[in-house]
């Protein structure tokens, strides 16, 4: 046979390879080349126009700084609830694959579904939320969720808290499931209480699973588009407006596409400094 077996590992690497570098690596290149070209008739060559552009653009710096509320309230929410239903779900619960299932729902629903089913949810005059509210008295008049600017993007998160904590939930679960039963036992036969069982076996047992569910959790985060995109456009104004929609909008909207590039790289180093954490972690591990 014209390969050897001890190359034969390369026949089934290389279609993954060819994939990742079409899918990925092409794209990635491509708008890296992008974001330093100047995207105006009669000039060529590649210049740094589109990265201080991005940083003299005042709609940049407020969606930037939306991008940073939107991730960090989502994030350290997905992780307060989604650590609590873990815990929930790994106690001696009844029926507990049916409570399981009942939470992971929220993440099977695609994005945009979600985010079209609460715009309906929010809608000030048909929506089922207003209803409910003034049907048990808590408000008299409907509340404009996603027209207010004090509201809007308070109501995205909640929203997003709902859509994504399953997630951080099933890697946390995963880490309970991993700490030996055995330190809890030896705990309470030394009389320690629950809080102490969790602050010193618990956490200290989750640490990895944490930074793994921070890192990915954010990097989805800084990334989530649909729910934004369908629920209020980025609006009103720009209140709700977060990198991945402004990307969207210079690049389909506006057809700035070198510009749209260079802010795709930003986001880019954005991620890859978040995620450098995780990589370390991972790297000592091997």
């Amino acid at each position: 046979m014209w390969i050897k077996d001890r190359h034969m590992w390369m026949v089934f690497v290389l279609p993954g390879v060819l994939l990742l570098v079409l899918v990925l690596g092409w794209p990635a290149i491509t708008s890296i080349l992008y974001s330093f070209e100047s995207g105006r008739a009669g000039e060529a060559g590649y210049t740094l126009a589109n990265y201080k552009g991005l940083f003299k653009d005042p709609f940049f710096k407020t969606t930037f700084w939306n991008t940073v509320v939107f991730v960090s309230f989502s994030v350290a929410s997905h992780m307060i609830l989604g650590l609590a239903v873990a815990m929930v779900l790994h106690s001696a619960l009844p029926a507990k694959p049916l409570f399981r299932v009942i939470a992971l729902l929220p993440w099977v629903v695609p994005d945009v579904v979600a985010g079209i089913i609460w715009k309906w949810m929010y809608d000030p005059i048909y929506g089922a939320l207003n209803d409910l509210l003034i049907t048990i008295g808590i408000v008299d008049n409907p509340i404009e969720w996603l027209s207010n600017p004090k509201l809007a993007m308070t109501s995205a998160i909640l929203v997003n808290l709902w859509r994504g904590f399953p997630f951080v939930m099933l890697i946390l679960l995963a880490g309970l499931q991993a700490i030996p039963r055995h330190l809890y036992e030896a705990a309470a036969i030394d009389g320690a209480p629950k809080l102490q069982q969790f602050i010193h076996i618990t956490l200290p047992g989750l640490k990895k699973m944490i930074v793994v569910a921070l890192a990915l959790d954010i990097v989805w985060e800084v990334r989530r588009f649909g729910l934004i995109q369908a629920m209020t456009q980025g609006g009103p104004g720009v209140l709700t407006e977060v990198l991945s929609t402004y990307t969207y909008k210079q690049y389909f909207k506006f057809f700035r596409f070198e510009y749209a590039s260079a802010i795709s790289v930003v986001m880019t180093i954005v991620l890859l400094l978040v995620s450098l954490p995780y990589i370390w972690m991972i790297s000592q591990e091997e």
